[in-house]
């Protein structure tokens, strides 16, 4: 109950379920005391309409997230596989051979081996870099 210019009033709040998260909610007040039941249970409908355009950006979101991290991967991969190309070619060994030194320069070095594929790629298309 809550008093608003001399008078006494009455508000609800129903969460905008998504997902079993509650991620804002609709209010109703009343300019009378007591029991909305009635407006309650329309508020809940709605609640359920409203929580339709959050419910969309989630699932937007969460479906972009790893169609991002895929490309990404595969974009690591291509790299990983060049440089182990590049080692191959220069140390005449096989591939497992090539992806043993990248993890062990990788360690050694306290960098991801994506980054480490991608600086060799980067020496052997531009040369050193000084």
């Amino acid at each position: 109950m809550t008093l608003v210019q001399g008078h006494e009033a009455s508000s609800r709040s129903i969460g905008l379920p998504i997902q079993e998260a509650t991620v804002g909610a609709l209010n109703i007040y009343g300019t009378t005391v007591g029991p909305l039941e009635e407006q309650i249970h329309l508020a809940r409908t709605l609640a359920g309409y409203a929580a339709i355009a959050p419910a969309d950006v989630h699932l937007q979101e969460s479906t972009a997230t790893p169609a991002q991290q895929t490309r990404e991967a595969m974009q690591s991969r291509a790299g990983i596989e060049q440089a182990k190309g590049i080692i191959m070619g220069q140390r005449r060994c096989g591939a497992d051979e090539a992806f043993a030194i990248l993890a062990r320069v990788s360690q050694d070095s306290n960098r991801k081996l994506r980054e480490v594929a991608e600086s060799l790629v980067d020496r052997a298309v531009h040369g050193p870099r000084e």
